[in-house]
């Protein structure tokens, strides 16, 4: 039990502390929040003319529409610029429990991978990091990527290093560490 729990442990923390560096000192992440200087303009017009918090996308056509109208809108539409939108009335971030929440989620899913890891008879180095590695292609296929799919994203490359990198060095830590005692 002792070696599940320093294995998560220190798991969750190679994997929040690469979530860290790449917002903060690599900066990957900034092409999908860029900053303008006309943003009071523009937070002022969406707050004069969008009163609930959610996500938007313009232009969208009203629900209940038939699909000739669907059809003339998607070629009114097309070629056009669009915005997808995610407002909030309140900005209230509290980056110690956000880094809280992170972190305990990190710690949690690294316990997972060492109960999947728990179930091989023999737990190697290649096997463990090959495990770490197609549950982060997993994760970026079945939810960054099919995303954007739909809305494309500007930093889907960003997400996808994301994955790779930090589950990849969890997998060569749990691979060096695990395999010496396995519980």
């Amino acid at each position: 039990m002792k070696k599940t729990i320093i294995g998560a442990l220190v798991g969750g923390l190679i994997i929040f502390f690469w979530q860290a560096a790449s917002h903060v000192a690599f900066n990957l992440h900034e092409p999908s929040q860029m900053y303008t200087a006309s943003q009071d303009t523009v937070l002022n017009v969406l707050t004069k003319h969008l009163k609930n918090e959610g996500g938007y996308i313009l232009p969208r056509m009203e629900n209940e529409q038939d699909m000739a109208q669907a059809e003339e809108f998607a070629k009114k539409a097309t070629g056009k610029p669009w915005a997808r939108i995610q407002y909030y009335t309140d900005y209230q971030i509290s980056m110690q429990d956000n880094m809280i929440r992170g972190l305990v989620v990190d710690i949690f899913l690294v316990l997972l991978v060492i109960y999947l890891i728990k179930q091989f008879k023999t737990a190697k180095m290649r096997d463990i990091l090959g495990l770490c590695l197609v549950l982060a292609i997993l994760v970026f296929t079945n939810s960054p990527y099919t995303q954007h799919i739909w809305y494309p994203v500007f930093d889907l490359r960003a997400e996808l290093i994301d994955l790779l990198v930090s589950w990849g060095l969890c997998g060569i830590w749990l691979g060096w560490y695990l395999p010496r005692r396995v519980e």
